[in-house]
């Protein structure tokens, strides 16, 4: 998948991104993206449709976006309150927008779309740079578990009614922490085949990748409920803070 790019997610996604990407937690991030901030200037790392980043606004805070897709930027100006939001057009590992800023997040798993370990370190370097003294970089990453794979590789159906089959097949590299889904959408209207690949780390590299940056950890939980993290939970939500 070498010709996915950083604005190609975008451009498969953007059309009903919302209705078919919704993780059922935005209230719960929300709130506590809002009471962890420590000051109103927050940057959105790959802001997409706003999901996140519209009601912050709408509470009060500055909120600023990175973003690489022009689709999900024209998605985010529909919405009411979409064409206020400063939004940096670029790759997040590397593109600065009108920083500093108090808090920068980063939720539903995108750090691992970036392809490599060396863009991920480069990122944290980035966000670091765009920080505040003090200020604080939020992480919400799902914890890899091979479980199902047999033979670095799994097929599982994810929708399937009278009008509709939806399959998701994904390979396993281990050596280079990479997954390659390919999602297959078959309806009676024909097909449609929707790629992701992602470069996964586990907690312990992330840590490794916000000390290379200056950032310090400074809370860890299970799920946005600020459960305990522990060797069951299957995501974590990390903060690290600029010193």
């Amino acid at each position: 998948m070498d010709e996915f790019g950083p604005a190609t997610f975008g451009t498969l996604n953007a059309d009903g991104y919302d209705a078919m990407h919704d993780p059922g937690t935005t209230d719960q991030t929300v709130a506590l993206i809002a009471a962890l901030a420590p000051g109103k200037r927050l940057l959105e790392l790959a802001i997409g449709t706003g999901r996140v980043a519209l009601p912050l606004s709408r509470m009060g805070f500055d909120i600023h976006g990175i973003e690489a897709s022009p689709d999900m930027i024209a998605k985010l100006r529909e919405k009411p309150g979409g064409d206020a939001i400063p939004v940096t057009i670029g790759d997040m590992k590397d593109v600065a927008a009108d920083g500093p800023f108090d808090h920068v997040f980063l939720v539903f798993n995108t750090l691992f779309n970036l392809p490599s370990q060396e863009d991920q370190i480069t990122c944290f370097a980035n966000v670091a740079k765009q920080l505040k003294p003090g200020g604080t970089f939020l992480i919400e990453a799902f914890v890899p578990d091979f479980a199902d794979f047999v033979d670095h590789q799994m097929v599982k159906t994810r929708k399937l009614d009278m009008s509709r089959l939806w399959l998701e097949a994904v390979t396993h590299d281990p050596v280079a922490q990479r997954l390659a889904y390919q999602r297959v959408r078959i309806t009676q209207d024909g097909m449609k085949l929707v790629p992701l690949p992602l470069r996964y780390a586990y907690p312990p590299e992330i840590d490794l990748m916000a000390r290379l940056a200056g950032l310090q950890p400074k809370h860890r939980w299970g799920g946005w409920d600020k459960s305990d993290f522990t060797a069951n939970s299957r995501v974590h939500i990390s903060v690290y803070e600029k010193p």
